[in-house]
């Protein structure tokens, strides 16, 4: 008995009047305001919750839950299994206490004395906690000093709270909101009976086996005088013990932009965005709905973002993939890839503005040989079409590739690379000569967002500012760089805008074509890996991209087919309500008749119109374009020799039919590009007028 006294006594002693720790002691209003959760949330810009994303990879923890709000049966098990006397005592049970000083002269821990004020003593006093699987004598002490302290300042309601939200109760759950909706799926107000038994059982041993779990829930059971049958007992035990996450995201709409804002931020941040949650929504399920109905097309990923264009705010990013794996990992918004016909309106607003050529300039759309390091580059055109000499407009608005290398030509890769990096694309690390002429056909990497970024300096008058996704104002705000005039910007815009131009090679309906003013271009990769449309009305700017993070081809994709029913989409959204737009020339234009074959008007920078006194009706000179004089083609022996053609591509001065002979002998057809079966020999090729005289001819041998 006299040793029980002698450590007994001062534990008494410094319970009833030591207050070495009180003036540590937090208010519950504190301790509630400073409560942390594991997950960060992303907001809209309107504080509308966009996405919660787990931070805190330790502990789980969720938000603070109220007393109201936590079941019954939950509360009346924990105080039942924790501390059976907590409404009678005043932070310490005595008896309890005597009973585990006795337990302690044995060596063992007296953690069995712990009523629950003590056991939240210890949460929010890291010294007290239990160390080495025991606490000393005077941790013991402090505690019970801090518990008696807090007696005196929180109320009864406000120490069970606090306790319920900072108890951890198994593995990483801390708080009985992490545990409700994490070992149950459920939020702590709808917590059963039987749920409410196993939760309880589990404070005392977070991390017991099923066994001794099942044998507390029980014991518990009995002592609480309930009726919750055995059966349903143990499955609740079993439930909890399988380990799976049952936490329900509150909003999951933009995992990417989520990751990049907010993987750098502390747990618990909330970080207000750009983005516009109605508008995500709705051009995430747009973009999920056309990945998925191109899924026979090998289509399994596609990314979109939408710009503000006067703000250059990210009102919508979104990265779908009909594979989950490579979507958590991937984002699209802002993965490389190749931009196909893309960059050609950059490429011929840099040649306008440094007057090499005018929207009404003819370029020859005629087969190109380029000689490269491995060998012959030879560009062609989506349709596989070539169409003679046609105007920058044309040759812009219906993507012809020919004519924008020859302009590449005219204006320099380094130099075409420069316009490139002042609009932001930030991949461009080679020289001019590493990419070659294929740059103007988009043979670089670049992301979406950038691309989409650098249309929108289109739309702003030739301006270009980094877009930006949150409200940042640690963020230092660049000034606006001019990329383009504002004439060029305008004449391009206008280009990209003019349906009749476009339809060359899409036709007037599809569905670039839009009711209020917008301008759009399209863009394929090589072997059809990539699918883009991006495009600009005076309001906003909208990028689209299809394809497959792995790099595999899709099948028979266009950019009509691909990215633009999204894109289309989108816009219509955002202009439900427009009442008519459209953009002003600016002061610097002149419009005037084109001349050639394109009689209509139309915009000039200040100087380089043409001449009043020139004959609009000029003709060029008719002749073969292709095949050039003295080609030799050898014909591919693993392909059947009728399944192999050959272009017969002719330039004439007016829209008269085209008069072929081969080998002295008519040719039926009569337009200024016809396909025709190679046959091995030397043949000789001419076009003729109306009355059989040769125009022009072109020898060449089929081997």
């Amino acid at each position: 008995m006299k040793y029980l006294l002698k450590y007994l006594l001062p534990i008494l002693f410094c319970g009833v009047f030591w207050t070495g720790e009180a003036s540590a002691l937090p208010s519950f209003t504190e301790v509630r305001a400073s409560h942390v959760k594991s997950d960060s949330l992303l907001l809209d810009r309107n504080g509308e919750i966009l996405h919660e994303l787990r931070i805190d990879k330790n502990k789980r923890k969720l938000d603070w839950t109220a007393l109201g709000d936590i079941s019954p049966s939950l509360k009346e098990a924990v105080i039942c299994s924790e501390d059976k006397r907590f409404y009678e005592h005043a932070g310490v049970d005595y008896r309890a206490l005597s009973a585990a000083a006795v337990h302690y002269l044995t060596g063992s821990s007296l953690r069995g004395a712990s009523t629950i004020t003590m056991q939240l003593a210890s949460f929010l006093n890291r010294n007290i906690a239990v160390k080495a699987g025991k606490r000393s004598l005077s941790q013991k002490t402090a505690q019970i000093s801090l518990a008696r302290e807090i007696e005196n300042r929180w109320t009864k309601n406000e120490i069970l709270e606090a306790y319920l939200n900072l108890v951890t109760f198994r593995g990483e759950y801390t708080g009985i909101a992490a545990a409700s909706r994490g070992l149950f799926g459920i939020s702590p107000h709808g917590l059963d009976r039987a749920q409410s038994l196993a939760l309880a059982a589990l404070i005392r041993a977070p991390n017991a086996g099923a066994t001794v779990l099942a044998d507390r829930v029980l014991d518990l059971n009995r002592r609480l005088h309930w009726s919750v049958p055995e059966s349903v007992a143990r499955d609740k035990v079993q439930e909890m013990i399988l380990g799976i996450d049952r936490t329900e995201k509150r909003a999951s709409l933009a995992p990417h932009a989520a990751r990049l804002l907010l993987k750098e931020k502390p747990a618990g941040t909330h970080l207000r965005s750009t983005l516009s949650a109605r508008l995500q929504k709705f051009a995430a399920d747009q973009l999920a709905r056309q990945v998925d109905a191109l899924s026979g097309q090998n289509v399994k990923q596609g990314a979109l973002v939408v710009l503000d264009n006067k703000t250059g705010d990210v009102l919508a990013y979104s990265s779908y993939s009909a594979e989950p794996e490579a979507g958590t990992f991937v984002d699209g918004v802002r993965a490389l890839r190749q931009t196909g016909s893309t960059l050609k309106p950059f490429l011929y607003a840099s040649a306008i503005d440094r007057r090499i050529l005018t929207a009404a300039s003819l370029l020859d759309d005629s087969p190109l040989d380029i000689a490269i390091a491995g060998g012959i580059y030879q560009p062609g055109n989506y349709d596989s079409v070539f169409h003679g000499p046609v105007t920058v407009r044309v040759a812009l608005a219906s993507s012809l590739n020919v004519p924008a290398v020859r302009t590449l030509t005219l204006v320099g890769p380094e130099s075409f690379l420069n316009i490139l990096r002042k609009l932001g694309i930030s991949s461009l690390t080679e020289s001019g000569d590493f990419y070659g002429l294929s740059l103007a056909l988009g043979s670089a990497d670049m992301s979406l967002l950038e691309l989409t970024d650098a249309y929108r300096a289109l739309a702003n008058t030739g301006l270009w500012s980094t877009a930006r996704l949150s409200y940042d104002s640690s963020a230092p705000s660049a000034s606006p760089q001019k990329v383009f005039s504002e004439e060029a910007a305008f004449i391009i815009s206008d280009i990209l805008a003019d349906r009749d131009a476009r339809s060359e090679t899409f036709g007037l309906e599809n569905p670039l074509a839009t009711r209020y003013w917008t301008a759009v271009k399209t863009g394929t990769s090589k072997d059809m890996r990539d699918n883009w449309c991006i495009g600009f009305s005076h309001r906003y700017t909208v990028g689209v991209w299809v394809g497959n993070f792995s790099g595999e081809s899709m099948w028979n994709v266009s950019g009509i087919t691909g990215a633009a029913p999204v894109w289309s989409a989108v816009m219509n959204d955002l202009h439900a309500r427009d009442t008519g737009f459209q953009p002003r020339p600016p002061k610097g234009l002149i419009r005037s008749a084109a001349g050639g074959k394109n009689h209509r008007p139309e915009w000039f920078l200040a100087g380089t119109q043409p001449d009043s006194d020139l004959s609009v009706n000029h003709q060029a000179n008719d002749r073969i374009i292709y095949p050039p004089s003295g080609t030799v083609i050898a014909l591919d022996p693993d392909i059947p020799a009728h399944l192999q053609k050959i272009s017969f591509v002719a330039q004439t001065g007016n829209e008269r039919p085209v008069r072929w002979t081969l080998d002295n002998k008519p040719l039926e057809y009569r337009e200024s590009t016809i396909l025709w079966t190679p046959e091995p020999g030397r043949h000789v090729l001419a076009i003729t007028d109306r009355q059989n005289e040769i125009i022009d001819s072109v020898k060449f041998e089929v081997k």
